[in-house]
């Protein structure tokens, strides 16, 4: 006999699969086999101890602070750690509540609704300017076009195409000179047919740009201001474009002095929502969203969102992350743009991890090599 510790990240349904396991008993075993670990914040005191007795019933448990049983401060702050199963369980339950759990109960329901990505895409940076952070992203005219194609043959799903620096303390670039930048790249994108290989993304919040993205094919609109401009919105329902609602604090011109937040997870969440709103209300059928790595935050902002991207889920869209060489990793391990890529895989690996159904990417080939080993990782069984 022998006894084999399992990693917990190993696809539970298809070592179930392989044990030979019947239909019903592998999605029971399933939901027992997920933890999640859910923060509560601000929870009136007679619904914690309520909801840790719950919890407590069914072999789930809710950490509170010390005093929470006396009710020593009348709300606080505690941590349901729980299987699939028992949120299931406890999001009927505390639909009978008091004390806010009714809310809890809604919000858990949510959760169990969020469903990570089963795949990954690649979306490559195509920088039509002479500022852009990392150089080797620079491209104009012709040598655009055999990068776009090399991106391509790499495995690139997506082509993100910019003519503006949206790196910190950038200069303001006036809309006349960002058509004239991104112009000539997107006129021999048609020309060279490529519209049919891969789809195309204008990253850019000017309407002029956008407008002639959308008219020469372009099918995405990356827009590093979610959706603040109404003409950016009423172009994105007119093409029927899909619309990239990234959050950003301030502008690129001062979005690095010294960022703040309450609470990021929970500012942006907000953000997300309303913006949400705004674009069904002009008709945008399809969105994504990006929280906006290094828009505005610290470096601990950036790894926060990073390691809880999976609360985003909840939203019900895909997530887009964009790490790829920035000076977040600078920060950790001193290093120039040029020489990012491995902190970039961490990260972006991580991403994926939580949640990221679109990486934007300087380093197409890298990235595709990296995410078909992680995928041999998750797909190998014990038997194999």
């Amino acid at each position: 006999m022998q006894l084999l510790k399992l990693s917990n990240s190993i696809d539970i349904k298809k070592y179930l699969i392989d044990l030979s396991v019947d239909s019903g008993g592998i999605q029971i075993l399933s939901s027992k086999a997920k933890t999640h670990i859910i923060y509560i914040k601000d929870l009136h005191v007679g619904g914690a101890n309520i909801l840790k007795q719950d919890a407590l019933s069914i072999g789930a448990d809710l950490a509170v602070p010390r005093g929470t049983v006396v009710a020593k401060t009348p709300f606080v702050d505690c941590m349901l750690i729980v299987t699939t199963k028992q949120l299931q369980t406890l999001s009927r339950k505390e639909l009978a509540q008091p004390f806010g759990l009714k809310d809890v109960a809604k919000k858990l329901k949510d959760i169990l609704m969020a469903k990570k990505p089963s795949n990954v895409q690649i979306m490559g940076v195509i920088n039509a300017n002479s500022n852009s952070f990392f150089s080797d992203s620079r491209f104009m005219g012709n040598r655009a076009v055999d990068t776009i194609e090399k991106m391509i043959e790499d495995g690139a799903d997506i082509i993100d195409i910019g003519g503006v620096s949206s790196a910190p303390n950038s200069p303001l670039v006036d809309k006349d000179e960002e058509l004239r930048r991104v112009k000539p790249i997107l006129d021999a994108i048609k020309q060279n047919g490529l519209y049919e290989k891969v789809k195309f993304s204008i990253d850019s919040y000017e309407p002029l740009v956008v407008s002639y993205a959308l008219e020469s094919g372009f099918k995405i609109v990356n827009d590093i201001t979610g959706l603040a401009n109404d003409e950016i919105c009423k172009l994105c329902a007119s093409y029927d474009a899909t619309a990239v609602i990234m959050h950003m604090q301030n502008s690129p011109q001062n979005m690095q002095e010294n960022p703040k937040y309450e609470d990021i997870i929970s500012e942006i969440y907000s953000f997300f929502q309303s913006k949400l709103e705004k674009a069904d209300a002009f008709g945008i059928k399809d969105t994504l969203l990006d929280v906006g790595i290094g828009f505005g935050k610290t470096l601990e902002h950036n790894l926060v969102l990073v390691k809880h991207l999976e609360h985003y889920l909840t939203l019900q869209k895909p997530l887009l992350v964009g790490a790829s060489r920035k000076s977040m990793i600078d920060k950790i391990s001193s290093s120039l743009p040029q020489d990012r890529l491995g902190g970039t895989l961490a990260l972006h690996l991580e991403a994926m991890k939580n949640g990221a159904s679109i990486l934007r990417v300087h380093d197409v080939k890298e990235h595709m090599q990296a995410l078909s080993v992680q995928k041999a990782l998750d797909n190998i069984s014990i038997k194999g």
